[in-house]
């Protein structure tokens, strides 16, 4: 590690010049690194690709001593040491799935004062050994990633994450500084006291990532809606696709391999093995579309993610928005989709209310579902009600959600709701939706015939709408709370408060009409950068991926930590003729110059 430069004693804007290639910080940036240079604490939150890591990063290398990182993810370490070794910075992890001698190897760098950055985990870092190892040297500050795991109100929670307390005492001169993507108030609150950080300054970014395109759709054809999705980035980048379980994750990428889609699976029941070649494959930046449950994607720093869809309703808006913001890191638009259904609602609403959570945490977790599923049915701005989830106001619609390209109407549901309410309380409150819309429609089920239920007043009272027609209006009262799940096989049985009202004809009910299956119109808010480049350009801007991928193959790592496509793209639009000018290209910094510049300017002038 003697050929690495060092950087203590510079400013932060000359580092952030010199090995990250930018001229500015951005946002919040500037006001966070300061923070830490004075020795002090701070709480920042950024969206995804919103550049947190620079945060820590910047006056890690300005300050004396070695920069101790706090990550979950062996995956986020791994990608975050081979992105800084490519900038030349003196980066090493710890972890379990390192050989015992690499182990040494890092120790004996640490002791040495051969670091400027240490990834380890919480579980490691709090071993005897690696404390005591770490109180031999010098730190120069402490950054906790991906915080919202300190949270038991997170969507992430880890226990070791709460020992990190304790850091204050055995460090107590060292500045911290936690990060995450997604907190909602009673969550940062949460991280703050559960850190020890009561005077931590705290950093908010917006949340409004303006590249996304948020849609909702209620699941009437699964695969359709899937395919309908994946085809408007067809051949662009990658897609995820969360499903609710392991099986579903297998069923899903066979499906999709059978429709000619590079489709894999991927879950916690894998082995490890196996587990690593589909990361390996992902990382290696081809298309291609992974079927997962959500033990995927934390600290996958992928950029082109260009879809991300849900099968199932994510339980809270936390956990929706950080798993979406997997997509689009690079700026350009991509789409998401979640799909979801009635009885998956009231599937949820029913296992939390069997659920031996103490009351307090109970009433969190329902105040969160509720706000999710709020947010599948809102007739207004998807992206104002997501944001105002994180306690922040979008003062006009975003423009670039489903409910602002497409403007849902609504209808005079009232009559429509009494049957389906009348129906539910005749048939004794134990059927499913099959059964329920059988009867509304009238029809001869063998199921109704063995209960005989054609013999009810309600018999046949919605025969003039379709199944779907009626499972949309069953679907809408599930969310308003006016239907439930009675027992775990899956019967409806009334809410009393909620649906009482309706009954007696005391509250109208509008509901929103059904446009699931409709074509939408300019779901990219704004063009892909690629369309920006002229023909000459693109030929440039293959070439020089051509050669990102050979040069990644070779030193076996993604072919992004090389240089991100939009730096591709600034380096064409600069056309620089030498080093120097190549330098200035922003997200080019000097150990990139050094170890690519020859190569790349021979092809910007071949």
């Amino acid at each position: 590690m003697d050929s690495f430069p060092r950087y203590i004693g510079e400013t932060p804007e000359t580092v952030l010049h010199r090995v990250f290639g930018f001229a500015s910080f951005r946002g919040l940036q500037e006001e966070a690194v300061r923070t830490v240079m004075n020795d002090e604490d701070a709480l920042v939150l950024m969206p995804t690709g919103g550049g947190k890591s620079l945060c820590y990063q910047v006056p890690a290398l300005c300050r004396e001593g070695v920069g101790l990182i706090i990550s979950p993810l062996i995956a986020l370490m791994e990608d975050q040491v081979a992105g800084l070794r490519q900038l030349g910075v003196r980066a090493a992890a710890l972890h379990s799935e390192m050989e015992y001698q690499d182990q040494l190897t890092v120790q004996e760098d640490l002791t040495c004062d051969q670091l400027d950055l240490l990834y380890i985990s919480p579980e490691r870092l709090l071993t005897p050994y690696s404390l005591n190892l770490l109180k031999r040297c010098r730190l120069s500050l402490i950054a906790i990633d991906e915080a919202h795991c300190v949270s038991a109100w997170g969507h992430d929670f880890r226990p070791e994450y709460r020992e990190l307390a304790h850091l204050k005492q055995r460090f107590p001169h060292v500045p911290r500084i936690a990060l995450t993507a997604t907190a909602d108030p009673r969550t940062r609150r949460d991280i703050l006291t559960a850190l020890d950080m009561p005077d931590a300054h705290i950093f908010m970014g917006s949340f409004h990532r303006e590249n996304l395109f948020l849609q909702a759709q209620p699941k009437i054809a699964e695969m359709q809606q899937v395919l309908t999705a994946l085809s408007r980035h067809m051949g662009q980048g990658a897609a995820i696709i969360y499903c609710g379980s392991r099986k579903k994750t297998e069923l899903m990428a066979r499906q999709l391999r059978e429709k000619g889609y590079t489709a894999f699976a991927f879950h916690a029941g894998m082995s490890p093995a196996d587990k690593r070649a589909v990361l390996l494959r992902f990382r290696s930046g081809e298309p291609m579309v992974i079927a997962a449950t959500i033990a995927f994607g934390m600290g996958i720093d992928r950029p082109d993610v260009r879809t991300v869809i849900h099968l199932e309703m994510p339980t809270s808006p936390e956990g929706y928005y950080q798993q979406i913001g997997r997509a689009g890191r690079d700026g350009e638009a991509s789409h998401t989709l979640l799909l979801y259904s009635g009885e998956g609602v009231a599937r949820a609403r029913y296992w939390l209310d069997e659920s031996q959570a103490p009351e307090s945490e109970k009433k969190a977790m329902q105040g969160r579902l509720e706000s999710m599923i709020s947010l599948t049915e809102t007739t207004g701005c998807r992206t104002q009600a997501v944001l105002a989830c994180f306690g922040e106001s979008l003062n006009e619609p975003c423009g670039h959600c489903d409910n602002c390209l497409n403007p849902p109407s609504t209808f005079d549901a009232t009559e429509a709701a009494q049957k389906v309410l009348s129906t539910i309380y005749r048939t004794g409150e134990r059927f499913g939706i099959v059964q329920l819309i059988a009867v509304l429609k009238g029809k001869m089920t063998e199921a109704v015939e063995r209960h005989a239920l054609q013999h009810l007043s309600v018999f046949g009272i919605g025969k003039d709408k379709s199944d779907i027609w009626w499972r949309m209006v069953i679907r809408q009262l599930i969310a308003r709370g006016a239907i439930g799940m009675v027992g775990e096989h899956g019967g409806f049985g009334l809410r009393r408060d909620a649906a009482r009202p309706i009954l007696r004809g005391d509250v109208a009910v509008q509901l929103r009409e059904d446009n699931s299956l409709h074509a939408l119109k300019n779901v990219t808010s704004r063009p892909n950068l690629a369309e920006e480049l002229s023909e000459e350009e693109h030929r440039l801007f293959l070439a020089l991926k051509m050669w990102r991928r050979e040069e990644a193959y070779q030193q076996e790592i993604p072919p992004y930590l090389i240089f991100r496509d939009i730096t591709l793209r600034e380096i064409i639009r600069a056309h620089p003729m030498d080093k120097p000018a190549l330098g200035e290209v922003k997200g080019v910094g000097q150990s990139k110059v050094d170890r690519y510049g020859d190569a790349v300017l021979a092809i910007l002038n071949a």
